[in-house]
Formats: C-alpha cells, sequence, structure tokens
C-alpha cells in the first residue's frame, strides 16, 4: 500500500530524452548525467530524481512504442546556475502515491504492473497528468537486490 503525500512545488536541473518503452534509453540518459551531476552547484541534498512527462492521454490506451520525456535530474535551489546543455524543470505541487520499490530495476515492471493495474482500479483515485518520478536515495544500489526507491505516482480523487 502506498502512502498518500503532497508534493511541494520544485525546481530541477537535468538532462533529458525522448524514449519510449520499447526504445528505452534510460541507461544512456543516466550514463551521461551522472559524471556531469557535480556541475550543479546549487543541488539540494543527495538525492537523484527519474522524471517522466507522459503526454496527456498516454495511459488511456497504453502503447509501450509511445514516447514520452525521461529526466535525470537533482533538486536545485533555483535556476540562477545553469551548467551547459543542462535544462530547468518545476514541478508543481500536487498530491502522489507514494509506493517503494524494493530490487533492482529490471524488476520495477512488476511493480508498475501492481500500481497501476491493481492499486490504481481499485483505490480512491485517479491518475492526474503532472510527472511521475522515482526518487533514488541513500538506499538506493544501483542493479541490486536490496536496493530501495521510492515511485511518485500523480493523483487526484475520483
Amino acid at each position: 500500500m502506498p502512502e498518500i503525500k503532497t508534493f511541494p512545488k520544485k525546481q530541477f536541473v537535468g538532462t533529458h530524452k525522448q524514449m519510449s518503452f520499447t526504445n528505452n534509453k534510460t541507461h544512456e540518459l543516466w550514463s551521461n548525467f551522472m559524471p556531469r551531476r557535480k556541475e550543479i552547484p546549487n543541488s539540494v541534498g543527495i538525492e537523484l530524481y527519474s522524471i517522466e512527462i507522459y503526454p496527456e492521454t498516454y495511459f488511456d490506451d497504453f502503447n509501450p512504442n509511445r514516447e514520452f520525456e525521461k529526466w535525470a535530474a537533482v533538486e536545485v535551489t533555483d535556476f540562477n546556475t545553469m551548467p551547459n546543455r543542462m535544462e530547468s524543470l518545476t514541478i508543481p505541487e500536487g498530491a502522489y502515491a507514494v509506493f517503494i520499490h524494493k530490487g533492482p530495476a529490471s524488476e520495477g515492471p512488476k511493480t508498475y504492473n501492481y500500481i497501476f493495474k491493481e492499486w490504481l482500479p481499485n483505490s480512491n483515485f485517479l491518475l492526474d497528468h503532472r510527472p511521475h518520478f522515482a526518487v533514488m536515495g541513500e538506499k538506493y544500489k544501483r542493479n541490486d537486490p536490496d536496493s530501495e526507491e521510492e515511485l511518485w505516482i500523480p493523483i487526484k480523487p475520483e
């Protein structure tokens, strides 16, 4: 079961790519971002954010070939100092269902299947059109079975 939380408006700096689930460029995105993240002088905390921005009707008729925008980013205090070839993104305040994914990213589809096929249809919520994201903090260990990350799914009351 998720925790229902209000995410406050936050600002991020990072890089992004267009991709689909069948043409997944996540590894390439993060491989390019990680060596450069120290160039962001006004970052907040140690957390990394994997942010997905889906077209408004993306989940109405799910097609794994449809593209969406995926970001590798960190939270920042402001946009005053932007490294070259990085961009800014603001996530507005809103309600989220927060799930904990335990295990390597390769097992993520099981968690997302539970969220979208079991939990969401049986909840009192609808998917809202705001960014989805994963927060990778100190419990995150890349490709490790003991890894943990938070999955934030935007929701609104039915």
